[in-house]
Order: C-alpha cells, then structure tokens, then sequence
C-alpha cells in the first residue's frame, strides 16, 4: 500500500512537472521578448554597422549601401514588410559590442566574429554565419616576403578591441618569431600609419585589408599574403534574452541562402510562383502553412528576393568580382558548389 502511495505520487509530480514544463515553453513561444517589442513599438529596426565601403557606407546622398546594410533591410522587410523602416548607425569596434549591450541597436551587423566567450561570457546570441573571412596580413612588396614565417621582428599594426590583436600575438608566438605590436584606434589612423612606414604589416580580416589596399595611393605597391591566420565567421549580434527576435534573424538571412540554392533571383522569382515543388511553394508563401508558425508574412521570403535579391546577388552586387572590392566567394558560397552556405529546410 505504501508502495503503491509513492508511486502514485511520484507519477502526480512527473505530470506537475511536465506541465510546468509545456506552460512554461509555450508561454516563451507566445512572448515576443524586449527587443521585438521595442521593435515593433517605435517602427523601425536599429541597426549597428562599421564603416568599411563595399560593406556598408553612405553613398553621395547619405543612404547606407552595402552587403551588411542590405541584411538589415531583409530584416525590415521579414518584420515590417517595408525595407526602410530600419535606422543605420556607424560604430567603433571597440564601442559596438557594448553599445548593442546597453541598447543602442538592436542587432550589430558590423562584421562582428563569433566567438565563444562573446556567446556565453558576454552574453550575446549569433545568427547564421553571413560572411567566412580570416585575419590576413597586408605588406609592402619591397619587404619581398611571401608568407608571415618571414616577418620575424616585423612592426604590425593592429586595430584595439578586436580579436585580430589576440590573433595575431597567437600566430607570432606559433611560428616562434617576435613583433613589434602598434595598436591604433580609429581606422582613419590605422592605415596612415602603415602607409606612412610606421608598421611593416597591416592585419586585420582579409576582406578588410582587401578594401584598404585600395586606399592607398599606390595600391600595387602592397600586397596581401595568401595564408589566412584566423577563422574569422562573422554574424549578425543580439543580446540574450529574445528568442523570438533571433528566430527572426536567423530565417532572414536561411531565406537569402535558400534563395540561392533554388536558383531563385530578383528577376526571376515570379516565374517561381507557379511551380508545383511543395518546397518553392512553402518558401514563397503559395502555401501559406508556414506563416502561422512563423508569425510572419507568408510571402516574407519572396519579398525579401524580389527586392533586394538572394545572397549571391547581394555579395555580388556590393563586394563581388566585378566591384572595386573585387572578391571571390570562396566559401561564401552554397554547399551544392562547395561553399559553406546551407540553409536548413523551410518547412
């Protein structure tokens, strides 16, 4: 009989806690959380960028163009259906991450490098992985070196409150070489003092270094090594405690890669409207059964590329070949061409 008890009582506590367990996650999922409610309050997403041109900088008329700034504008459209209601403001690297922690922005899309003491010491959630670059090392031809084992003693200028400072001490100490460290704030600073010879190396992430080559007055007189010394992964940023919002964010930027694997366009997406794939219609909101999971607009996605592109498009069009940025996709491109872009199903 006492046995019988317990048992019963320890089903009558399993259920409790179960139950417990159910209200608790479908009230997280009800919930929208501060941030989207700030959000959707004022109209408008905060979005904090850097300042690299091909990336995101004003044009002559003061509006933001660039890879990153076109993700903020998917995301406007993804939770206001209009590509404009999102407000773009430039920020330090060294000011960003505490910034987005105090409010500021609501999202940093300032290339901004996942690692795991910002994920969980510093408190801030990552969506996808929107551009894989790596910390290179940009030279003067003259030094006649072709990889960064040759720089023993060199004088590397490196930009503070970055992890390309922590980096680049990692690498120096592995190849067993010494540097001379000339940390610089401001970018406008940084690559004077390389062009004026106050450091034999500027290193930063490559794609960075590949825009500052063309900067200089002489751009063909420097040269970035081949070697990359860093995986630098950079994402978007938000602070903990939204759930809802980093769905948002992550769906945003599958929707762009999905795009892309589907072979869909800014200019052809609506010949897609009339395929029988169960895949294309869920993706583009034909078959609405996706937006009452999702809460967003059912055709979030075919908005998304019909404005703006998928994103090969987007890279392309702002940092691509044929821009004065110049770059290849590398492993920026879909899985199926051996990239390490993948979305995961939209179903």
């Amino acid at each position: 009989m006492i046995k019988n008890g317990r048992h019963s009582l320890r089903k009558t506590i399993v259920a409790a806690a179960l139950a417990l367990s159910s209200a608790t996650l479908l009230s997280g999922i009800a919930y929208a959380g501060e941030t989207l409610d700030k959000i959707q309050q004022r109209g408008k997403i905060k979005v904090g960028v850097g300042s690299q041109p091909g990336f995101f900088a004003p044009d002559s008329n003061g509006r933001w163009q660039g890879f990153f700034v076109d993700i903020g504008r998917a995301l406007a459209i993804a939770v206001f259906n209009d590509p404009e209601k999102v407000e773009f403001t430039s920020s330090s690297p060294q000011q960003r991450l505490p910034a987005l922690q105090s409010g500021e922005f609501d999202i940093l899309l300032s290339g901004v490098t996942q690692t795991i003491t910002r994920s969980t010491q510093l408190g801030f959630h990552f969506g996808p992985v929107v551009f894989y670059d790596g910390q290179g090392l940009l030279v003067p031809k003259k030094l006649n070196v072709t990889k960064g084992s040759e720089l023993d003693g060199a004088t590397v200028c490196v930009q503070t409150g970055t992890t390309g400072e922590l980096n680049i001490a990692d690498f120096f100490r592995k190849s067993k070489i010494s540097f001379k460290p000339v940390t610089i704030e401001d970018t406008n600073e940084f690559l004077k003092a390389f062009e004026a010879g106050r450091c034999d190396v500027l290193t930063q992430d490559a794609s960075d270094l590949g825009i500052k080559r063309t900067q200089l007055k002489n751009p063909d007189d420097y040269v970035l090594l081949p070697e990359r010394i860093s995986k630098e992964p950079l994402a978007p940023a938000i602070r903990w405690g939204d759930d809802r919002w980093l769905e948002i964010v992550n769906w945003t930027v599958y929707a762009l890669i999905q795009a892309e694997e589907l072979g869909i366009t800014s200019s052809n997406v609506d010949t897609f409207l009339k395929s029988e794939d169960p895949a294309i219609k869920r993706f583009l909101g034909i078959d609405p059964s996706l937006a009452q999971a999702t809460k967003l607009d059912p055709k979030f996605a075919y908005t998304i590329v019909k404005t703006l592109g998928n994103y090969g498009e987007i890279f392309e069009r702002n940092v691509g070949k044929d821009t004065k940025v110049g770059f290849e996709r590398g492993y920026n491109q879909p899985w199926t061409q051996g990239g390490l872009l993948y979305a995961p199903p939209f179903r």
